[in-house]
């Protein structure tokens, strides 16, 4: 497989652009690899400047559930771009994917919409603070919630590689106003709680987390922390960033029976285009401005052409037996890819339609487990894969994403390859 036309444009982007990249993990160096420079994705598959074509699992970090350019979005994003790409003024758009979120996430009976989940998440932190008037912010080890300096503590995803728990930049004062605590461990929460339950305003969690890859909550996790938050006055942040309308239409809160004060939301919410949420309970949601004193803006923030193909996507998505079909084919692969992954040493952790394959054989419910994966058998097997034209999230810390455009003799051949892979 050539790679010549993606080299030429990773050293034309090196000139002009920090890393050549702009995201980090997009470099693959974690996984030895060169960066892929993609030309074209429709469906499961991306083709890149070389014309080599690649089952994309990895799906834009699981914005498409419904595949690449799905021909129903595109003809609302058509349709919307015709009359202006965005205006800094409302819009009838906006409103219409509001209703839609507030629908089918009761929990946000306010929205306000920006244009990434870091920015999401560091407003409904800003809000949360706000509204309890406290300063710590309790979030979970492997859990990344954006690049947010306050939120840059013992994160998971490509923060996970760095050499310290925060990034280089950010104060020692703003970390200090962050707890990080190993996620699925109850008792160190309520020890938090016990120390500091005055001064902390808002408990931030993956409701699933995907950023040390997929790793699920113990039974009683989350219950718990809608409990001791209730006690405590301090509010609960779901960041579905990932998890909102992917493992249901209701995202993790409506699968798991847990209700969040403040919910974030992001990738699926804008059909492929830069969009995010945040929003929550009314009262809550009264603070910002131009009603309250917590001030948060975005001359983007609800454009036209992003919220009418978010729109169009959960209108899609809540058509009758879409997510009961897309479970079933994922209950079928991730059958067969278990019980072939333990042959060969290595752990599926699964929840819907999002998986990971760790490199471990021991079980991996937190971010200490998930860093003793064996990284570098990983990065040979996305070597790989790549080679055999599929492409994963390249990273050990992170979630891969089934579409209802991968087809079953796809999803087959997948299974055939790590049979083959040692």
């Amino acid at each position: 497989m050539r790679h010549t036309n993606s080299v030429q444009a990773y050293e034309e982007a090196l000139r002009y652009i920090s890393g050549g990249v702009n995201s980090p993990v997009r470099a693959l160096r974690s996984v030895g690899a060169q960066p892929l420079f993609i030309r074209k994705a429709k469906g499961d598959t991306l083709t890149d400047v070389d014309g080599n074509r690649f089952t994309d699992f990895c799906l834009s970090w699981g914005v498409f559930i419904l595949g690449h350019a799905h021909p129903s979005v595109n003809k609302a994003i058509r349709k919307a771009v015709s009359n202006g790409a965005s205006y800094g003024i409302p819009s009838l758009p906006e409103t219409a994917l509001a209703r839609l979120v507030n629908q089918h996430f009761p929990s946000m009976e306010k929205v306000r919409f920006v244009s990434s989940g870091t920015e999401a998440v560091m407003s409904a932190v800003r809000l949360a603070r706000g509204f309890t008037r406290r300063s710590i912010i309790l979030k979970f080890d492997g859990c990344y919630h954006g690049h947010a300096d306050h939120l840059l503590v013992s994160a998971g995803s490509g923060v996970a590689g760095l050499s310290r728990a925060s990034s280089a930049g950010v104060p020692e004062a703003f970390a200090a106003c962050t707890l990080s605590l190993p996620f699925n461990d109850a008792e160190a929460v309520a020890r938090a709680f016990r120390e500091r339950g005055e001064d902390i305003a808002a408990v931030v969690v993956e409701p699933v987390p995907a950023n040390m890859g997929v790793v699920l909550p113990e039974n009683d996790f989350l219950p718990f922390l809608r409990r001791i938050t209730a006690q405590h006055g301090a509010l609960l942040i779901f960041d579905e960033v990932i998890t909102g309308f992917r493992l249901s239409i209701g995202g993790a809160q409506q699968l798991l029976g847990v209700r969040p004060d403040l919910t974030t939301l992001g990738k699926i919410v804008g059909g492929g285009f830069p969009a995010a949420a945040f929003g929550g309970r009314s009262d809550v949601m009264a603070l910002l401005a131009p009603d309250g004193p917590v001030y948060q803006a975005g001359t983007l923030s609800g454009n036209p052409v992003a919220m009418s193909a978010g729109a169009k996507t959960l209108q899609i998505l809540s058509q009758k037996g879409y997510y009961a079909g897309l479970e079933e084919k994922a209950d079928r692969f991730f059958a067969e890819l278990s019980e072939v992954a333990s042959g060969k040493g290595v752990r599926l952790n699964r929840m819907g339609s999002m998986f990971t394959l760790f490199f471990t054989s021991h079980p991996v419910r937190s971010f200490a487990d998930a860093k003793r994966a064996d990284q570098q058998r990983f990065g040979s097997f996305f070597r790989y894969m790549l080679a055999n034209n599929f492409y994963l999230s390249p990273s050990q810390l992170e979630a891969n994403f089934l579409s209802s455009a991968h087809s079953e003799r796809t999803l087959g051949r997948f299974i055939s390859l790590l049979k083959h892979f040692s």
